[in-house]
């Protein structure tokens, strides 16, 4: 069970009040007082200052909020596990990026989870640097994501290599072309993902080495959704900077046209991300094995 404080410090940190939280707790307001002082006096810090009549975490405040975090989630993943165990179920909870959700991922995911009986799948969708959060907290059991975790706690498996492309309506005149260069693409309406985009992020680094920036070219909408932009794309709204593998369907459709953008020669690694301490290896290596034989 996990300690009493932990649970008031949390609560505390969710109302910003301790009046709110004694109401959500069922106690007393001074008895959350000396909740928060006990756990201050066992770890010898001080977890909240009082700023303009706000409760305000220290910076250790933060450090034991962070952890607390975690051992709620750890404690929800051991009353999971106990009960999946009886039930004789694997349960695993899987983090993706949104380009890697667009590319047939989740379909051989859908196919390996309807394969193992035992085995149920829940998938979460989010930023590179968001899911490696959910990595640390142990909120998410593995991440499927672009590049790599440098960090010698977690394994790295590879899954499969891509490149970036533009992708061109063929009602736009570039569809005619072999390849563009970037003094051509600078003349186009771009579509691109959102700053925090890995997609966007890996063509901003190439253009630096070409000198330039995404400021050197007309930038009309930014968006989050991949299957947005390329139904604008598809209906000639502008062009768009890719990964390839999303496009599958629409390149098979001729909805889209693919094309090589000159010296832009980056092949991104998409990987199957988890903790060292993972117990479940022979699930990570079906799932690879099935999504390599899926390709060939």
């Amino acid at each position: 069970m996990i300690d009493k404080k932990i649970n008031t410090l949390l609560t505390v940190c969710q109302t910003g009040n301790y009046t709110r939280a004694a109401q959500l707790l069922d106690l007393t307001q001074p008895a959350v007082s000396q909740q928060i002082k006990q756990l201050e006096q066992e770890l010898n810090v001080r977890l909240f200052n009082r700023t303009d009549g706000e409760l305000k975490l220290t910076k250790d405040g933060e450090t034991v909020l962070k952890y607390a975090k975690r051992i709620k989630t750890l404690y929800g993943n051991l009353q999971q596990a106990l009960k999946d165990q009886r039930n004789k179920l694997d349960r695993l909870s899987i983090g993706i990026t949104h380009t890697a959700e667009s590319s047939p991922i989740t379909e051989i995911l859908a196919t390996f989870s309807n394969q193992k009986d035992d085995l149920r799948i829940t998938l979460i969708t989010d930023t590179y640097e968001n899911l490696f959060n959910k990595l640390k907290t142990y909120e998410i059991d593995l991440a499927i994501v672009e590049g790599r975790i440098n960090n010698p706690d977690y394994i790295n498996e590879l899954l499969d290599t891509d490149s970036l492309v533009l992708a061109v309506s063929y009602d736009n005149p570039l569809s005619k072309k072999d390849h563009i260069t970037l003094n051509e693409l600078r003349k186009q309406k771009l579509i691109l993902r959102l700053p925090s985009s890995g997609t966007r992020n890996l063509f901003a680094s190439y253009l630096e080495t070409q000198n330039l920036s995404l400021d050197n070219f007309n930038v009309i909408l930014e968006i989050d959704s991949i299957a947005t932009i390329k139904d604008l794309v598809q209906h000639d709204f502008g062009v768009t900077v890719i990964s390839k593998s999303v496009l599958n369907e629409e390149l098979r459709k001729n909805k889209l046209k693919a094309i090589p953008i000159e010296n832009l020669s980056i092949l991104r690694e998409t990987n199957v991300v988890y903790h060292q301490d993972f117990e479940h290896r022979e699930i990570i290596e079906e799932f690879i094995h099935l999504y390599q034989n899926s390709k060939r």
